[in-house]
């Protein structure tokens, strides 16, 4: 089964009366680009969680966010007795320079608020939170892959229809080209009437030949058919056909665009347009299949 690139995955778990929460979100994408928003994951521990994130999803623009809520705390607050002290005294030797200053009151509250006095202490250290995470990330994961596969069902079953479109397109062209090979020969049989010119049969046989083998699309057809087979063959064995079927399909657009420029037919140019529709939207869907 096709995977969507695009998905969202969610889990979460118990930590004391807190909860940690973990989302993943992820978009189309040549490669694996992964973004970790979150600080609770440590630095040390960053690469093992790409490792895993990439082994897991394989392609995409993927974000990782993770957060604790509710319940109490799991940071303590302590002020910083040297770093108070230090502030304290250099405004307090300002006091023979300048004539009025603040009352205590106002300058305690204001040496509270500058850089490094408040400390913010994790109660919890590093290690509990990872052996909570990892598993957190695990489940979201796998959450992410369900909803991926989902996503997938839906797009295969747009492009396999898509395909069977272009196949009957290609069927029908084959109606008119019995009617295609009348008119070319009506319409040179039309100009040397114009110009008052008897055509030597045998001469009119093979320039009829000659010219309609220039317009031949019988090559073309079978390529197509071919590719189109191919492009199925490939969704129903491929555990990750994305990047396969875009090759695929940049080739049925070659076999495509040289009917059309043979095509001189209306109905036969017709379904080249509609072939080309179909394609176009192939290769849109295409983009974000895993």
């Amino acid at each position: 089964m096709i995977q969507s690139m695009t998905g969202y995955g969610k889990a979460e778990t118990l930590f004391g009366k807190n909860k940690i929460v973990v989302e993943i979100r992820s978009v189309n994408g040549k490669n694996a680009d992964i973004s970790l928003k979150t600080s609770l994951i440590p630095r040390e521990k960053e690469m093992e969680v790409r490792q895993l994130i990439s082994q897991k999803l394989q392609r995409g623009n993927i974000d990782l966010f993770a957060s604790i809520e509710n319940g109490e705390s799991i940071e303590s607050r302590s002020i910083n007795k040297e770093i108070f002290k230090s502030y304290f005294e250099q405004i307090s030797s300002l006091k023979n320079e300048i004539e009025t200053l603040p009352s205590d009151s106002t300058i305690l509250s204001t040496i509270l608020r500058l850089p490094d006095v408040i400390e913010v202490v994790k109660k919890e250290n590093d290690e509990e939170i990872w052996n909570l995470i990892l598993p957190c990330i695990n489940s979201a994961l796998d959450s992410m892959i369900t909803f991926r596969k989902t996503e997938g069902k839906k797009l295969e079953e747009d492009i396999r229809e898509r395909v069977s479109l272009i196949f009957k397109y290609v069927d029908e062209v084959e109606v008119f080209e019995e009617e295609r090979k009348e008119l070319v020969k009506q319409r040179l049989i039309s100009r040397f009437e114009e110009v008052g010119v008897a055509a030597d049969e045998n001469r009119f046989e093979q320039e009829l030949i000659y010219y309609l083998e220039k317009l031949d699309i019988t090559e073309e057809k079978v390529r197509l058919r071919q590719h189109c087979k191919y492009f199925l063959e490939t969704i129903d064995n491929e555990e990750y056909p994305g990047k396969k079927i875009g090759f695929i399909s940049q080739e049925m657009g070659r076999e495509i665009n040289t009917m059309g420029s043979k095509a001189n037919h209306a109905e036969i140019q017709r379904r080249v347009v509609m072939m080309k529709d179909e394609l176009e939207k192939i290769k849109e869907q295409s983009l974000n299949i895993l």
